[in-house]
């Protein structure tokens, strides 16, 4: 028998990508380029580099070897540059690497009509993904989505063929959802898209699919469902992909607003050059009191530039963070150009951090106008459909009112622990209940659920296995030293151990 021919090599290399043998589906993929490019097909030799180059990206975050292999089909093309339908994915490239918004969107405009021309429906919905990704980042969300719609319809119709196509535009739909928190179309497409994911055995799609939908179920407040896809990605692929490590550092953000600060930290180590670990780490170092930590990385990552829906809670953070430092002079730059921002862009959600942040801007400076600003927050927040951000919000509203309208504090404070307790978020929650403490309203009880310790002492128990002692403990739950230390007992009392020691060793094991 002769050598396979690059088609039969391209169909090897689907095969094993469908077992989840990425490093053989590129050996075949590099291998049909090469038989391609002797025998002088040059554009199916160029549709194997893309394939690689996707693989080499998008899979394992080799970022420069992509951008090799892209090149080497670019050149590929060029030797071919007499055909019509080669320039139009030379063209593609041209829109791509483009810096005016306008002479893009021409570009991208021109591909598809000659993508339509020539008929090319994987050309078409490669450029019409590409533009809908453009337009949404720079903040025309309703066209760009409209635009990733149709891509989205293209492939569910079956007219599309390339996996690097089929799998970036789903990919890039998600993003765009989990960027603009757009719940609802995330929902729709998944559903609809999901026999094309299943019948093509799509493992990667699905991976960075998912993870970029459980980020739209963490800003929804749908955290059991986001924590269900995320386990489910991070079981399903091998160490060392670059969409499970975005799935860890999902999962560690879903663990900090959780108040499982220590099992954040954990997910998160030796990821903190992973372009999707700065949020949650900055986060992390927040809650854990070290703002100088966090600014560290915020600065590093504003360094960098972004799209306005990256940005903004960056400079929200950061705004945070030299406010904890005490540092009002600092904090103005950062939230001014976050207003700035917010007055660009129509997204609520933005809006609603940026009016947070002049909220504790003007607080930290003793000026008049938080607690207006705190309303505006919450509304804006609400609007964009996220409960822990509108939550948050109601907390800081109702610690503004404490002192000049009790009742209304109360009602803030009360909104905002029923949103902390039926997302999850346990150290928020005990927040807004030791707030509701000092203002006479009857606390929660520490409801039972057929187990022998309450919720309280749970926590309580979860913590001693982190190894922190009563004082930090009381710290996170927002109680005294003296009941954590008579939580303790209890705990010991109620599961026959002898000391903290055995404790911990008891909670790191009911973990596992």
């Amino acid at each position: 028998m002769g050598e396979p021919s690059g088609s039969e090599l391209e169909a090897i290399g689907l095969a094993r990508h469908r077992d989840g043998d990425y490093l053989g589906a590129i050996d075949a993929y590099e291998r049909a380029h090469t038989t391609y490019a002797r025998q002088g097909e040059l554009f199916s030799a160029a549709r194997a580099a893309r394939t690689v180059g996707w693989f080499r990206g998008w899979i394992f975050g080799d970022w420069a070897v992509c951008r090799g292999w892209l090149s080497r089909a670019r050149t590929l093309l060029q030797d071919q540059a007499a055909e019509p339908r080669h320039q139009a994915w030379l063209m593609l490239d041209d829109a791509r690497e483009g810096h005016d918004l306008g002479e893009q969107q021409r570009r991208y405009l021109a591909v598809i009509a000659l993508a339509r021309q020539y008929g090319d429906w994987d050309l078409e919905c490669e450029a019409r993904a590409s533009l809908g990704m453009m337009l949404v980042f720079s903040g025309h969300v309703e066209d760009g989505m409209g635009q990733l719609d149709e891509a989205l319809a293209a492939i569910c119709a079956g007219d599309v063929e390339e996996l690097p196509v089929v799998e970036g535009c789903l990919c890039g739909l998600l993003n765009a959802c989990e960027r603009t928190n757009d719940v609802t179309r995330a929902e729709e497409w998944l559903r609809v898209a999901d026999p094309v994911v299943t019948r093509r055995n799509l493992v990667a799609v699905a991976g960075y699919c998912r993870t970029h939908y459980a980020g739209v179920l963490i800003a929804s407040g749908r955290w059991a469902e986001a924590e269900a896809e995320l386990s489910a990605t991070i079981s399903a692929l091998p160490q060392g992909l670059s969409v499970r490590t975005s799935a860890l550092c999902r999962l560690a953000d879903l663990r900090a607003r959780q108040g499982r600060l220590e099992e954040a930290a954990m997910l998160l180590a030796g990821l903190e050059a992973h372009e999707d670990a700065a949020r949650p780490l900055a986060s992390l170092h927040l809650l854990q009191g070290e703002p100088e930590c966090a600014l560290e990385l915020l600065d590093q990552a504003l360094s960098v530039p972004a799209e306005d829906h990256v940005t903004a809670p960056l400079l929200a953070l950061t705004v945070r963070a030299q406010l904890a430092q005490r540092d009002v002079d600092a904090a103005t730059a950062p939230a001014r150009q976050l207003c700035a921002l917010a007055h660009q862009q129509a997204s609520p959600y933005i809006k609603g951090i940026a009016a947070l942040a002049e909220a504790a801007l003007l607080d930290a400076r003793g000026e008049p106008g938080a607690t207006p600003r705190l309303r505006q927050a919450v509304s804006h927040l609400s609007a964009a459909r996220m409960p822990f951000e509108t939550a948050l919000a109601r907390l800081e509203l109702a610690r503004k009112l404490v002192s000049d309208r009790p009742r209304a504090a109360i009602a803030e404070a009360t909104a905002a622990l029923a949103a902390f307790e039926e997302m999850g978020a346990t150290g928020h929650a005990d927040a807004a209940a030791a707030l509701l403490r000092t203002l006479g309203s009857p606390s929660r009880p520490g409801p039972r659920d057929g187990e022998t310790l309450t919720r309280r002492e749970r926590e309580v128990l979860r913590l001693l296995g982190h190894g922190l002692s009563n004082a930090e403990i009381a710290d996170r739950l927002f109680i005294s030293a003296k009941t954590v230390e008579h939580h303790v007992s209890r705990v010991l009392a109620k599961l026959g151990l002898r000391n903290r020691a055995e404790a911990a060793v008891h909670a790191l094991r009911s973990q596992q």
